[in-house]
């Protein structure tokens, strides 16, 4: 028997709707590339491979993305309880294991008795009524032209960059602290590479100074302003990264009692803890320049790289254009987009749109009009950004609190933690009945 629903790759978007759809019900077929075919960026076999970092970010709901995660496990998501089963330390940040993450959704999906997954590549849109395309930011290029081909106008494209990943065994421990911002978390889940003024002015000239990996002559260089190469960065003035990745606020080196000029953070990897990544170090040089100049830091003279940064494309529409408000493409009813390729940036905001085309394809399967979450909740805050705005500046987006409306006068004046803890108080109240409406039948 045909599929109800055909799910065109196997990422955190793809898998999320797939199992939105088959608690739902509905029969799912879920087509990944992977082994068959690789992008640049990935390695391995399993579905929902973690490619930039292990980190899905910050945890509490007084944070944006901290919100939409429990927004998601309140509505039962796939991605959420992988990375509730296989966190690791990172304070107040929620960071997994990324190969037990993705080999637990692996499992999950596979188990699954509505689920049927198909390996190959996909180099045309499938024409079947029903079809969600999560093929992320890395689609397959016969697949993007196609659905260039489709829209009508060139795609958008930007570039993303990845952090290098240690060997823990490979860092001297004796020059480097372990710690958490303002002493939170106990010891601290972090590795802190401290750095005075003259460490960090030389690391910033070698930085200008290294030959980066070019970009082909037809490719403009577009980055996304939250994930900037830190050479990128360096361009932006001397001092830009002391600011951004590398500031050490909340920060005390426990062998001179004083708060460094600037921090470069390591965060654990793997459960096991043998695997530690460069927090916000993506970057687009040269291996060789990674060598030298990661290893002039103190502590990482002798280390040995589990994967070096690189650069790749991520490709998306112009949402304000071609999306409706159920993720289906105006162009064509029953095709809709789910993850990076709809307009939204970072792991958890793709998973959750993913969420979304899932439970709206189990309605649509039906005849019905899928309802749309609640204008106060943070996923109605992504929706928003996708639909509402002005189409000749779109650029991904994470989810943030100026996506979300106001609240009333009283409480828009109100200090921006206490704001932020009213929006989310109101945000989950106002999920409450919506997830009571879209939940799965019993058994599901």
């Amino acid at each position: 028997m045909p599929a109800d629903l055909i799910v065109v790759g196997g990422g955190l978007a793809g898998s999320e709707a797939a199992w939105q759809a088959a608690r739902r019900g509905l029969s799912v077929e879920l087509w990944e590339m992977k082994p068959e075919h690789y992008s640049p960026a990935h390695r391995a076999p399993d579905l929902a491979e973690l490619v930039c970092s292990n980190s899905l970010r910050a945890e509490a709901t007084g944070n944006a993305v901290g919100l939409l995660k429990e927004e998601m496990r309140r509505l039962g998501s796939l991605v959420m309880r992988a990375a509730d089963a296989t966190r690791v330390p990172a304070g107040r940040a929620l960071a997994v294991d990324r190969v037990a993450f993705s080999k637990w959704i692996t499992r999950a999906v596979e188990g699954h008795p509505r689920i049927r997954l198909v390996r190959g590549l996909v180099r045309e849109l499938p024409q079947e009524p029903l079809v969600v395309l999560a093929t992320g930011p890395l689609t397959a290029p016969e697949l993007a032209h196609a659905l260039e081909s489709l829209l009508g106008e060139q795609r958008l494209y930007f570039y993303d960059a990845i952090s290098p990943t240690v060997w823990a065994d490979s860092l001297d421990l004796g020059r480097i602290f372990r710690a958490s911002r303002y002493g939170e978390a106990g010891e601290g889940d972090y590795l802190n590479i401290p750095l005075d003024r003259e460490a960090y002015h030389a690391f910033v000239r070698g930085l200008l100074e290294a030959e980066c990996v070019p970009l082909h002559p037809f490719e403009r260089e577009l980055y996304f302003e939250g994930c900037l190469p830190i050479e990128e960065m360096a361009r932006r003035g001397p001092e830009t990264l002391a600011h951004g990745p590398f500031k050490p606020v909340g920060l005390v080196d426990p062998r001179t009692g004083r708060r460094p000029f600037a921090v470069i953070q390591l965060r654990q990897e793997d459960r096991q803890g043998v695997l530690y990544n460069l927090v916000g170090c993506q970057t687009k040089l040269r291996i060789g320049e990674q060598r030298r100049l990661f290893r002039s830091l103190p502590g990482l003279e002798r280390a040995v790289f589990a994967r070096y940064g690189s650069v790749h494309r991520n490709t998306y529409v112009c949402a304000p254009r071609v999306l409706r408000p159920t993720l289906e493409l105006r162009a064509r009813p029953g095709l809709l987009l789910a993850g990076q390729m709809a307009g939204v940036e970072g792991y958890v905001e793709s998973a959750s749109l993913g969420l979304l085309a899932g439970i709206h394809a189990a309605f649509l399967a039906r005849g019905e009009i899928p309802p749309l979450p609640p204008p106060e909740t943070a996923h109605a805050a992504l929706l928003r950004h996708l639909l509402e705005s002005r189409p000749e500046r779109f650029q991904p987006s994470n989810v943030t609190f100026g996506l979300f409306p106001p609240l009333e006068e009283a409480g828009g004046r109100a200090p921006k933690r206490e704001r932020h803890r009213r929006l989310a108080a109101r945000a989950l109240a106002a999920l409450a009945p919506y997830a009571a409406q879209v939940a799965p039948g019993e058994g599901s």
